[in-house]
């Protein structure tokens, strides 16, 4: 790293050559406003306008954004011009969005609210005709309303960045311009993943999940046995809802929240994870011993990449595990097993899933199994609720999940929520079940980090495993890539659609540094690495750190399933795919 001398308003600092004035500034202090920047100054397209600051020397205003710092170079970033310029271009953005504020479900996380306050924008400088707005609500995980997108382009840069596919793009021309799937199709009948990628970096609300909340709602209002259960990463994005800092572990506070709002039972996914893990680590061996399918085994618990599978890779569907996700397996148990024994209609139970995906809405209303859970809440709906109630955040106690018959859960299922979680807890049961003896370290750290592609052989008692772990699927496909060629060398690879995994969840809060209070530059470098800290330190603090060890589980196969892969358990634990998908269905 080489370092460059430069000037901001008059003071001097030295800072890394390779950062633009944007980055510059913020790194020395100073809050440039932008739109179109995201990912801690990666611009998309310069296209705000918002970020303008004069460089003594530069032929006008430049874009900070884009405008690499240089040897000697005198930034003034609060100067008249700059102020002034700034504040147009955001009247102008005004200009053309529709502002019913109070119904948005943005409102209080909107950049745009936030940059106009700073710069000084006020509604009303331009008034004219807008452009028509197209409303797509059709997807069960995404909704697109174009009259409040500012045509920033971060939800193009992120599609393609992060999964390659570039499912949005810019369609018609001039004043008719806006963000769309091709030919203005809906999210429901073009490629899209579902991920919620694009949501997380929209700055407004153009681009949300589709809420169900209201259908939980309805559930209570009908009497129904409400029923909730929480993915592993919930917990370590759920207080920053509420202003702690990323980081923060909100288990116990949201637990006990989900009594308040009335819920019949509150579980943990985490146990769906370790009976997932029993399924799946049988089913790789059942591969490697018996060869009853092929190998590489891909796992099968994100369906964004589920997705992605069945729309660009079907001919590998034989390669992908048959289990279903541990919600989904869960919601199976919960209307049968829990209300067998609790002597309760499997009519009368709703349950809830509370994840950190939009795909999961997607993942309940699949055909191939439709009735296993009834509704999907992101953590930012959860978060809705829990204001909407009036429970203050920082009076709840800690609390414990209910422990009737579906609450245990191992320090294994609580990593399913970091890229390399699943294959690490699949590992902590193959280990044994191929050797007969626990793994003694428990820990496989050669799986861990936030790597798009990390790759590892694991000694198992002198049996060589390699295996690989990746998430986005533009670092998916290099892997997918070499299945088809006949090239791979892994006998299981895990797979995540989002970035980092489900920490980094298309349904998890909002990171922007200008909207965190009290946290540092460079979070949003880290804030994957904090997050995955917390799942890791509960997995540590666990007495019980491997599925197969989970006595409830282990009840659960006594008495109802009889062992991982039997008749009952193939009939509710797994699932099956599509290898005919239309990716542009008319």
């Amino acid at each position: 790293m080489s370092l460059v001398n430069i000037q901001i308003n008059g003071q001097p600092y030295q800072v890394d050559s390779r950062l633009t004035v944007l980055e510059a500034a913020r790194k020395c202090g100073y809050e440039i406003p932008s739109l179109c920047a995201f990912n801690h100054g990666k611009c998309s397209l310069a296209s705000c306008r918002v970020c303008l600051v004069e460089v003594v020397g530069a032929r006008g205003l430049v874009a900070s954004c884009v405008y690499p710092v240089n040897e000697g170079m005198q930034i003034i970033t609060n100067s008249t011009k700059a102020i002034e310029a700034r504040r147009a271009s955001v009247e102008l953005i005004l200009s053309n969005h529709e502002k019913n504020c109070l119904q948005c479900d943005k409102n209080g996380h909107c950049e745009l609210l936030h940059v106009a306050e700073i710069v000084g924008a006020r509604d009303g400088k331009y008034v004219g005709e807008m452009t028509e707005k197209c409303f797509d609500e059709l997807a069960p995980g995404l909704i697109r309303n174009t009259a409040k997108c500012i045509l920033c382009g971060r939800c193009i840069e992120r599609c393609k960045e992060a999964h390659g596919i570039s499912i949005l793009g810019f369609e018609n021309r001039g004043f008719k311009t806006i963000v769309a799937p091709v030919k203005n199709r809906s999210f429901a009948n073009s490629p899209c993943l579902q991920c919620g990628q694009c949501v997380n970096v929209c700055p407004t609300g153009a681009l949300m999940e589709n809420s169900e909340i209201s259908k939980v709602d309805a559930a209570f209002k009908a009497g129904k046995k409400v029923i909730v259960q929480t993915a592993p990463a919930v917990r370590a994005a759920i207080a920053e809802e509420f202003g702690e800092k990323i980081g923060t572990c909100g288990t116990g506070k949201m637990v006990a929240a989900l009594r308040r709002l009335g819920f019949f039972r509150v579980f943990d996914v985490n146990f769906g994870a370790d009976l997932t893990i029993m399924e799946e680590a049988h089913e790789l061996l059942e591969r490697i011993k018996n060869k009853v399918a092929p190998l590489p085994q891909l796992t099968s618990c994100s369906p964004g990449w589920i997705n992605y599978l069945e729309y660009f890779y079907p001919e590998l569907i034989p390669h992908v595990s048959t289990c279903k996700s541990p919600h989904m397996m869960q919601g199976a148990i919960t209307k049968t097993y829990f209300a067998k024994t609790h002597n309760i209609p499997k009519e009368d139970i709703f349950v809830v899933s509370i994840m950190p995906c939009t795909a999961k809405k997607y993942e309940r209303a699949r055909s191939q199994m439709p009735d296993d859970v009834d509704a999907v809440l992101t953590t930012r709906e959860l978060a809705k609720m829990i204001k909407r109630a009036g429970i203050k955040w920082n009076k709840l106690p800690e609390e414990e999940f209910d422990q009737d018959l579906l609450g245990e859960y191992s320090g294994a299922g609580v990593i399913f929520g970091v890229t390399g979680g699943v294959m690490e807890a699949a590992l902590r049961t193959a280990y044994y079940w191929m050797t007969g003896e626990e793994y003694q370290k428990i820990e496989f750290h050669e799986v861990r980090g936030q790597e798009g592609i990390k790759e590892a052989t694991i000694d198992i008692k002198g049996t060589p495993v390699s295996v690989a772990v990746c998430s986005g699927m533009v670092n998916a496909k290099k892997l997918l890539d070499e299945i088809k060629a006949g090239t791979s060398k892994y006998a299981f690879i895990e797979i995540m659609c989002c970035p980092g995994g489900c920490i980094n969840g298309g349904g998890q809060p909002y990171v922007h540094p200008t909207l965190l209070p009290n946290e540092d530059d460079d979070i949003l470098e880290t804030y994957r690495e904090k997050r995955a800290k917390v799942l890791y330190n509960e997995d540590e603090r666990q007495v019980i750190r491997q599925s197969h060890n989970n006595p409830d589980i282990k009840k659960l196969y006594a008495e109802f399933l009889g062992e991982p892969g039997s008749e009952l358990a193939e009939e509710l634990l797994h699932t099956s795919y599509d290898a005919n998908r239309e990716k542009y269905p008319d």
